[in-house]
């Protein structure tokens, strides 16, 4: 009982911390939406297409900050603490590297890149000039998921959720600053976010660097070291881009319907991305105790904590998924003044809702097995998931509009939950299995 207690206990310190921290991102694009929503349906419908194109540049490296959280939590596991923030920092010369590349190649193809979602001429135009002011926040972005992957693998959860806090507040105060008081548009909405991420990378950073300094770890970029932390990270990249592959189809589905439904969708989707983000907080507690167990050789920690925090998962999920159903007609008000887009993100939110003890099973098994450093089997694992989901999509896009905005998102929202179960079957089948469970640094 005592074991268990601890164990419960760990959890909640990681992942409360891990919790707040993790809803900062899809409240930056909540606020974002409640404040351009009110510019008008093409700009909202444009902040859609924008930051799905924008959150894929950005998610697809999402191993640095996950990848990073395994390797440092193992280190840490062994009692090599020194060896965990080279490890971090290494992570970060590679995210300043992919930040800098990212970021030119976006900013340059932006319009290029909102026109193959194949939305109407004005939405192209708003989501063009919110993609292009955003690229320029993608440094920033890339060393945020670093030096948090560092973080997170050293057991510290709180210094990122500060950092959340602090850029969260500064997002809001700009956005409205900007968006409405110097009339700046879907533009102001943008320079908003990317001086706040900045802000939040420069603080993190100094962290890791105080850290680093204080154990005497090395600060300069080794080329060998970076080359392998890319290596590690590949997998985890291939298992990204196929997750980022099944949002961007769904919302490539999504404009083929009409500007209505893609409106509705992108709120439902960044809704969605909020409630993703708070479960995925016991995610974030499974990569670090896992890696940390491993590394300390004790894989019966492991499965004890794994069966707890599947149950949280599960029953958070529909916790929070019966209130979004309980409060579908309440929140569409708060987005947009558009009758015809509030009808259909209403009808969204109740499929949105009831998928998340779904979602909830998915996570934690999903965090489980990248702090176990499973990534080879992950990405194989999401990479059938996607072509499972793909011949759903094709299906809905070649029927076209049906003529009912609600109707069309909730079928599109029914074949994205369908993607889920799928996606839980494939993580739950490799879980009940040891070969994963590999001990040492």
């Amino acid at each position: 009982m005592k074991d268990v207690q601890g164990h419960r206990r760990e959890i909640l310190r990681l992942a409360v911390p891990a919790f707040l921290a993790l809803i900062a991102e899809p409240l930056f694009l909540l606020a974002d939406s409640a404040i351009v929503g009110h510019l008008g349906t093409a700009e909202l419908a444009g902040l859609g297409v924008a930051s799905t194109a924008l959150l894929t540049a950005a998610g697809i490296f999402v191993f640095l900050a996950y990848g990073t959280t395994s390797v440092v939590a193992r280190h840490l596991g062994a009692g090599d603490v020194r060896a965990a923030i080279t490890a971090g920092v290494d992570g970060l010369w590679l995210a300043a590297g992919l930040g800098v590349i990212t970021a030119a190649v976006i900013g340059v193809l932006a319009e290029p890149i909102v026109t193959l979602f194949g939305a109407s001429d004005a939405v192209v135009t708003q989501a063009t000039t919110y993609l292009r002011i955003s690229a320029a926040g993608l440094p920033a972005m890339l060393a945020i998921l670093a030096v948090t992957g560092v973080l997170r693998g050293l057991q510290d959860t709180r210094t990122p959720l500060i950092a959340s806090v602090l850029g969260f507040g500064a997002n809001i105060a700009l956005n409205v600053v900007l968006v409405y008081g110097l009339d700046w548009g879907i533009g102001g909405s943008a320079w908003g976010t990317v001086i706040a991420q900045t802000g939040m990378a420069a603080g993190l950073v100094a962290v890791l660097l105080r850290q680093a300094r204080s154990r005497e770890a090395s600060l300069h970029p080794h080329p060998g070291r970076i080359l392998a932390a890319a290596r590690t990270g590949v997998p985890l990249l291939i298992r990204t881009l196929a997750l980022r592959a099944t949002l961007l189809v769904t919302t490539w589905a999504a404009a083929s319907l009409g500007d209505v439904p893609l409106a509705a969708h992108q709120v439902a989707l960044t809704v969605w991305s909020f409630l993703a983000f708070a479960l995925d907080a016991l995610a974030i507690a499974a990569q670090a105790i896992v890696g940390r167990s491993l590394g300390a050789g004790d894989r019966e920690g492991v499965r004890l904590a794994m069966r707890t925090m599947i149950r949280w998962g599960v029953w958070g999920g529909l916790a929070i998924g019966l209130v979004v159903v309980a409060l579908h007609r309440v929140l569409p008000p708060l987005f947009t003044s558009d009758e015809p887009v509030r009808g259909a993100l209403a009808a969204a939110l109740v499929v949105v809702g009831l998928g998340q003890a779904v979602a909830g099973y998915v996570f934690v098994l999903d965090g489980v097995l990248i702090g176990a450093g499973d990534g080879r089997w992950l990405a194989w694992g999401q990479v059938v998931s996607l072509l499972a989901y793909l011949p759903l999509i094709l299906v809905l896009r070649a029927g076209g509009p049906s003529g009912s905005a609600a109707r069309d998102i909730v079928v599109l929202w029914l074949a994205f939950t369908a993607w889920m179960i799928v996606r839980g079957a494939v993580l739950g089948w490799r879980a009940r299995q040891d070969a994963w469970m590999v001990t040492g640094v």
